[in-house]
């Protein structure tokens, strides 16, 4: 199962603008090494569980893995050949909003060349251009 909030307020809503920088997110909190994002941009839910399937593997699964991004925003989309108007489409995924800046994942409890060819792995999964960080 993906990651999906279990309850909003709201059902669908606006996707908004994406800041350019992220000031607070920006450290490690939990692990030794991090990925980080350099830009700005949209994760889904699928991405965020592609990349640390990626991370889980490279590692054997003898380390510890945090996901720091949770995908809470609902993209919705109407089906195709549907014509304009009668309200907005349905719900289709849930992305996370990511600032330039802001960690993604965090690994530690693994040498480190392991960790570092996991990272880059896992980044590889996602669409947006990140950095490794210590």
């Amino acid at each position: 199962m993906f990651l999906q909030p279990r309850k909003t307020k709201y059902k669908k809503t606006r996707k908004g603008r994406l800041k350019k920088l992220e000031f607070k997110a920006n450290t490690i909190r939990f692990g030794e090494l991090g990925l980080k994002a350099e830009v700005s941009g949209m994760i889904t839910a699928r991405q965020i569980e592609s990349a640390r399937r990626a991370i889980a593997r490279k590692i054997k699964r003898k380390g510890k893995i945090w996901i720091c991004i949770f995908p809470d925003l609902p993209i919705t989309s109407k089906p195709t050949e549907s014509r304009m108007g009668k309200g907005k489409g349905a719900v289709s995924h849930w992305v996370a909003r990511v600032r330039g800046g802001t960690t993604l994942f965090e690994i530690c409890g693994i040498p480190m060349h392991i960790a570092i060819e996991a990272l880059k792995s896992g980044s590889k999964k996602l669409p947006i251009k990140t950095k490794i960080f210590d």
